[in-house]
């Protein structure tokens, strides 16, 4: 990743009040992996943030942590409540509020013909909750986020693309798609590592169960050593694997349930063996991050990929 890209991601989020994740239609897990990810850690750094996708995700992915955050609307914390109700000209006088026992209520005065509407005209509708930067995880083209960017909802709003496809159309301001990497989850863990951002167990068991997902179990010849330099630090950083490719894809245990430490648990052996094996045929940095660094946007770097993103 450039200096002057990351810099730019950096300021947007230092700079956000509220920050959208979304991914398109039908997530895979790989997809929904880097997304929830991302919410976590923004989370822990008391950014406003909210995940979404046009629809509820499938079973398959119920097993991520933070699954039960994701939304169907940029709603979440920024969004209003607005209380609707028909009107006449003249027919209300004034509209005031009280106080009463831990309640807000709205008092609609009638004027002197009375109301011409009753209880179940009023309506109850969260507001669009408009965010000021949105990333867009795995998706090819905006429409595919359908009614969660439509209207008014991306004014003003800067738009980080970060995708693998091939056909991505190149949307958005800042671009981090890179057609040759084998999963999204890892250009995710790249971008946070360059961040400054801790990489938790929570966000390393997702992160690794994307990986894992999108290559295959390692066992895809198009896996990066990107992706394999990432999975080593995610579990270096509590992460752990399942048995094999369709366990890991549909019945991980969420990284708050394993009590062993990942110096108790055996590492994979052949996937540690690519590891070793195109990692040596890859120039290697001069330093390896720190995987407990602070999170502080205006400081230099402190992790360097095996390759650009």
């Amino acid at each position: 990743m450039d200096n002057t890209s990351l810099q730019k991601i950096k300021d947007a989020i230092a700079k956000s009040t509220n920050i959208g994740i979304v991914v398109g239609q039908n997530p895979t897990l790989d997809q929904m992996a880097a997304a929830l990810s991302l919410y976590l850690l923004l989370n822990q750094v008391r950014k406003r943030a909210v995940v979404a996708t046009p629809n509820n995700p499938i079973v398959e992915i119920s097993s991520l942590v933070g699954i039960n955050k994701v939304q169907t609307s940029l709603g979440g914390d920024a969004g209003d409540l607005v209380v609707s109700f028909p009107y006449l000209e003249g027919e209300i006088e004034k509209v005031s509020y009280t106080l009463e026992n831990e309640f807000l209520n709205i008092i609609v005065k009638a004027g002197e013909n009375g109301l011409s509407f009753d209880e179940k005209d009023v309506k109850y509708v969260r507001g669009s909750g408009s965010v000021d930067l949105l990333f867009v995880i795995g998706t090819a083209k905006l429409s595919d986020l359908g009614e969660l960017v439509s209207g008014d909802k991306l004014n003003n709003a800067k738009i980080i693309n970060m995708d693998n496809k091939k056909e991505n159309q190149k949307y958005g301001d800042i671009l981090l798609v890179t057609p040759n990497a084998s999963s999204v989850s890892e250009l995710m863990g790249d971008l946070l590592l360059n961040l400054g951002f801790h990489i938790d167990q929570d966000a390393s068991q997702n992160l690794l169960s994307g990986i894992i997902s999108a290559t295959n179990n390692f066992q895809d010849p198009q896996t990066t050593p990107l992706a394999l330099e990432i999975a080593s630090i995610l579990m270096k950083n509590g992460a752990v694997r399942g048995g094999d490719t369709r366990a890991a894809t549909t019945a991980f245990v969420p990284a708050r349930q394993q009590e062993q430490k990942v110096e108790e648990t055996r590492p994979f052996e052949e996937p540690i063996a690519q590891i070793q094996n195109q990692l040596a045929q890859e120039e290697q940095p001069e330093e390896h991050a720190s995987d407990k660094a602070p999170i502080d946007w205006l400081s230099p770097k402190v992790y360097k990929g095996s390759s650009n993103v």
